[in-house]
């Protein structure tokens, strides 16, 4: 969430850096003159507060003095009258700032590319390239229908669409990609978590998903709370610290973690239809940090490239690109996206996103730090896949697929594969 002070300040620089999130400058108009309204009930409020105060001791002294009090009687409670209608009024003005302010995304940092959609993304920098086939390599659903390791016709039967049984080697490999990443997580400084994967609504503000992307999500009861599915570990694992303070010098703070992620895809539809692309059900390895202010955009280097060492050890293809102001998540300031090549599709596809959400998290969930002065401020959040399992498996089917419909298995996962060195 936004701080209202810093729009207060800085109105035409918020009116600016929004716009290029495709926020209209009405928005911030509204929400300036409602803040502006607020601020002046309050004050209002205080005053007569004040006035309350003082013909109370007034009543007080009167009544010690045995004296008529009437009038100051009377004159009272016409100030407490008038000071419920004005709280009455400031909870109104300020559930409209708070409807406003939720709602509108993080403040871009100035080095990302300006722009409002995907067109504008900046390359950064390419890795490897892309094998040469002598025949037309397969799309992975074909080589893993062939191979007898990917079931989304069953999986369509029992669960719908968009689902997957991975069988035999299928599952053993998907197994081994993510024991791999949480391993090379762990020599990086990351804490292995295992997290819940029901999470409630304050979880979902948190992080950003509520109140605006409620459709996105799959939501359940249990004993009467509403609960979510979680879309991304980045939710259980950012509100392990909601609502608390920590110590400054725990800083830097690094999480990783497996967990499934379910997404119900909405506005998706006739995208990616097939394959494991677009899943409403995968796996994925999370990684969040929580960092000192002046330390977040080294630490989203870090991060970057600590998904892009995952890459290489498989020897897969990917570019990293910044993505432009108006593609980036709702709450980033910044993000790099890395795609991976698919040779069949003969394209780099989305593998990690990894973004740096500045206070923003940290502000709507209460993360805070004391620092060596004893002074309150908030964490910067990070997050990033450390990759997508599914589609990390997609890219190896493609990219190590034989002439004779077996695929190689790469060097770094055979340890993971009881030594198998090839599916087929």
């Amino acid at each position: 969430m936004l701080d209202i002070r810093v729009i207060r300040e800085n109105v035409q620089w918020a009116k600016d850096k929004l716009a290029t999130r495709g926020i209209d400058a009405a928005e911030i108009d509204e929400v300036v003159a409602l803040d502006e309204k607020r601020r002046a009930l309050i004050v209002r409020t205080e005053e007569l507060k004040k006035n309350r105060n003082a013909a109370s001791e007034a009543i007080a002294v009167a009544k010690r003095n045995k004296e008529d009090a009437t009038e100051q009687i009377a004159a009272m409670k016409n100030v407490g009258a008038e000071i419920k209608e004005l709280d009455a009024q400031l909870a109104e003005v300020k559930e409209k700032v708070d409807y406003i302010l939720v709602r509108l995304p993080n403040f871009p940092n100035d080095s990302a590319p300006v722009g409002l959609d995907e067109s504008f993304s900046r390359e950064e920098r390419k890795w490897s390239t892309p094998r040469e086939f002598d025949f037309e390599p397969l799309a992975h659903w074909d080589i893993g229908e062939k191979l007898g390791i990917l079931d989304f016709e069953r999986a369509a039967k029992v669960s719908g669409s968009r689902f997957v049984y991975y069988k035999g080697a299928g599952a053993r490999l998907e197994r081994a990609v993510y024991n791999f990443m949480l391993d090379q997580h762990a020599k990086e400084g990351y804490e292995e978590m295992i997290t819940p994967y029901l999470v409630n609504g304050e979880s979902m503000f948190g992080t950003g998903q509520f109140p605006k992307f409620t459709e996105d999500v799959y939501t359940m009861t249990n004993e009467g709370e509403p609960m979510t599915l979680i879309p991304t570990a980045e939710v259980p694992l950012t509100n392990f610290y909601r609502d608390e303070i920590l110590d400054g010098a725990q800083l830097p703070i690094y999480f990783t973690a497996l967990s499934p992620a379910f997404r119900s895809e909405a506005g998706s539809a006739g995208r990616d239809t097939r394959g494991l692309i677009r899943m409403h059900q995968f796996n994925k390895v999370e990684m969040v940090k929580f960092t000192k202010p002046e330390e977040s955009f080294n630490e989203l280097e870090k991060m970057t490239n600590d998904a892009e060492n995952i890459l290489k050890a498989l020897d897969l293809p990917y570019h990293v690109i910044t993505l432009a102001t108006g593609d980036a998540s709702f709450t980033s300031a910044k993000t790099y996206d890395i795609e991976v090549w698919l040779p069949a599709q003969n394209t780099y596809r989305e593998i990690s996103s990894c973004s740096d959400c500045t206070d923003f998290q940290a502000r709507r969930a209460q993360i805070r730090y004391r620092d060596e002065d004893g002074h309150v401020n908030l964490v910067h959040t990070l997050n990033g896949s450390g990759l997508a399992v599914g589609r990390t498996v997609a890219a190896i089917l493609e990219n190590y697929q034989n002439e004779d419909g077996t695929v190689t298995i790469p060097e770094a996962l055979v340890p993971y594969m009881g030594g198998m060195t090839k599916i087929g």
